[in-house]
């Protein structure tokens, strides 16, 4: 915790009271004008491999299997089998049954430095006892999660219960220790206004997580740019605050290269350039790593492959 507040209800409430108000109209203003940069085609490579090596690539669908999570592992670590340059993903991100099942074999291929990111504390929902949370989160570690993806309890957070949200995000990110790195998702798309994004993001921050994340996934909308924009802008704001960096994960809805590469101008023009890099900047994601290795055989090879030369996720 920071020396910004003491944890009770009082000093959240004042601190977050105090947060300049955003500009709705300005915000989004500013994100779509961003969103219409383009990079030289020099750069699109750099570009492209970058995005890459930030993708969590993610399958989290009730008819997971062991068979396709060790698929998308040996993915992770090879995302193009014919051309050994392409760079491995960030994380491979799954429910927590499948972590034990990803651990051995991003191991087995190879892929010992990359980590699995779990989706803990009842996701989606985050409707459960904070007890079937903790438990939730012990057994991703023990499986051999080093990244917790928690969802914050939303209903708690738009009711006004400031302090039982920091609290949840407090106990999960002590449950990590030096062990796992934590994302706390905001679930944006219900969180109503920007100013809201902009009041979750800091009080998760306060609270200790390592990254704010937009969503599940699983609610439209899920990472607009001016959602983005926002939790950048939050990032940036605490770092000169503290001297703390934040990362930032947006997921859902980001499925192309033209997507992705919007997602960095974004974060060298609001948060800076010290966020572009995997450490800082995630991008939550199934298709998108099909599309870039498309485009990046476009740039090599002049021409745009068939889709059937990718592997399917």
């Amino acid at each position: 915790m920071t020396n910004l507040i003491d944890g009770s209800e009082v000093s959240l409430r004042k601190f977050l009271s105090n947060l300049s108000p955003v500009d709705q109209i300005g915000a989004e203003s500013r994100a779509a004008t961003l969103a219409t940069r383009s990079i030289k085609n020099e750069s699109k490579n750099w570009a492209i491999d970058l995005a890459i090596r930030m993708v969590d690539l993610t399958t989290l669908e009730g008819a997971d299997t062991p068979g396709k999570v060790k698929a998308l592992a040996a993915k992770a670590v090879r995302p193009d089998p014919t051309d050994p340059s392409v760079p491995s993903v960030g994380a491979i991100c799954v429910y927590n049954d499948m972590v034990k099942v990803a651990r051995t074999a991003l191991d087995e291929n190879g892929g010992k430095n990359i980590p699995v990111a779990a989706v803990a504390t009842a996701f989606p929902s985050g409707r459960a006892s904070i007890e079937v949370k903790i438990q939730d989160t012990k057994d991703a570690i023990a499986n051999g999660a080093s990244e917790i993806d928690m969802v914050i309890d939303r209903g708690a957070f738009l009711s006004g219960h400031l302090g039982e949200v920091f609290d949840e995000i407090r106990t999960i990110k002590d449950l990590c220790g030096e062990k796992a790195h934590l994302k706390v998702i905001l679930e944006t798309g219900e969180l109503v206004t920007l100013d809201n994004v902009r009041k979750a993001s800091y009080l998760a921050m306060l609270a200790g997580g390592d990254f704010i994340k937009t969503s599940t996934g699983k609610v439209a909308p899920a990472a607009t740019a001016p959602v983005v924009y926002v939790m950048l802008e939050a990032v940036r704001d605490f770092y000169a605050l503290t001297g703390t960096k934040i990362g930032v994960k947006p997921a859902g809805g980001i499925r192309t290269t033209k997507d992705a590469i919007k997602q960095l101008v974004l974060v060298n023009e609001v948060a800076g350039p010290q966020w572009l890099d995997p450490s800082l900047f995630r991008i939550g994601a199934s298709a998108l790593l099909n599309d870039l290795l498309m485009q990046r055989m476009k740039m090599r090879d002049g021409y745009y492959p068939s889709p059937n030369y990718v592997t399917l996720d």
